[in-house]
């Protein structure tokens, strides 16, 4: 059969790594409902972030082929 491209969580990882993921999930849907329009803001910036860096990116392998 052939190998997965998808990556999946272990499921024999240990009780601490699953504790902190369900703790960090927790404290983003506190966050998303108690302060809706900030985490919209931060969710905006963050895109806005990663086009900037895509762009960036896009610009350096431009001039390394000029």
């Amino acid at each position: 059969m052939a190998k997965s491209n998808f990556p999946v969580m272990k499921s024999g990882s240990g009780l601490l790594p699953k504790v902190v993921s369900l703790i960090i999930l927790v404290a983003i849907g506190v966050m998303v409902v108690k302060h809706p329009a900030d985490s919209a803001g931060w969710v905006t910036n963050a895109v806005h972030g990663i086009g900037a860096v895509i762009d960036g990116v896009v610009s350096f392998l431009r001039a390394l082929s000029s």
